[in-house]
């Protein structure tokens, strides 16, 4: 989407887009974001910290303008890899984006990073087997005090099976999908990309506070 095109009732497309970059460049986007993870979830009775995440990564497509892109040769495609840390509400915990060929356990590295101590109560974070081998497991628990645990479908059973707990993650994936900004990654900052989906999230809680309220 050009900025040029943005409609004719808001202000200045230049307006609107200084604020978008100095409010990303500042983290006051990432802010508004965690702030509001924290209101839904004490909304819907739970703690301010969660004690359960669920961890995936999705590869989309980029714009040729697009930095930091790379081909995934399991999706078959040349991009970004959105990695995501959820709680079970669906609720982003932790976003990275890198490009597509880097691999499933360096993803989650740099989202446990990007964790830090902000939720003291997580503990456990559920994974597919994308992400298991015992030294990172071990490297997990050691350096960041979290254990990993691998969730699968049932062996034998062939085609689409509803995994427990790990619809969620996909959930949060399938929400973005109503959004056409993130149908790709239109982007060429990877700042202004995590930017987007922070924004995107931003609405749902919003609407979520909004109609719990009335």
């Amino acid at each position: 989407m050009s900025w040029r095109l943005m409609p004719n009732d808001l202000p200045d497309w230049r307006l609107v887009y200084y604020y978008f970059c100095q409010w990303s460049k500042l983290g006051l986007v990432q802010e508004i974001h965690d702030k509001l993870v924290t209101k839904v979830r004490l909304q819907a009775g739970r703690e301010a910290s969660p004690s359960l995440g669920l961890i995936d990564s999705q590869s989309v497509k980029t714009m040729s303008v697009t930095t930091l892109k790379g081909y995934d040769g399991n999706k078959k495609l040349t991009g970004r890899k959105r990695s995501i840390i959820v709680d079970v509400l669906g609720l982003v915990l932790a976003l990275r984006l890198t490009s597509a060929n880097v691999g499933e356990r360096a993803g989650a590295l740099l989202l446990f990073t990007a964790l830090g101590q902000r939720f003291i109560r997580l503990k456990t974070v559920l994974a597919d087997q994308g992400f298991d081998g015992v030294n990172f497991l071990v490297t997990v628990k050691a350096t960041y005090q979290l254990t990993l645990e691998e969730v699968c479908g049932v062996l034998g059973v062939k085609g689409f099976q509803v995994v427990p707990k790990r619809w969620i993650v996909e959930r949060t994936f399938g929400w973005w999908a109503f959004y056409r900004r993130l149908a790709k990654d239109y982007e060429v900052k990877e700042s202004h990309a995590e930017a987007v989906i922070y924004w995107t999230m931003i609405r749902l809680m919003s609407r979520k506070i909004r109609e719990t309220k009335s």
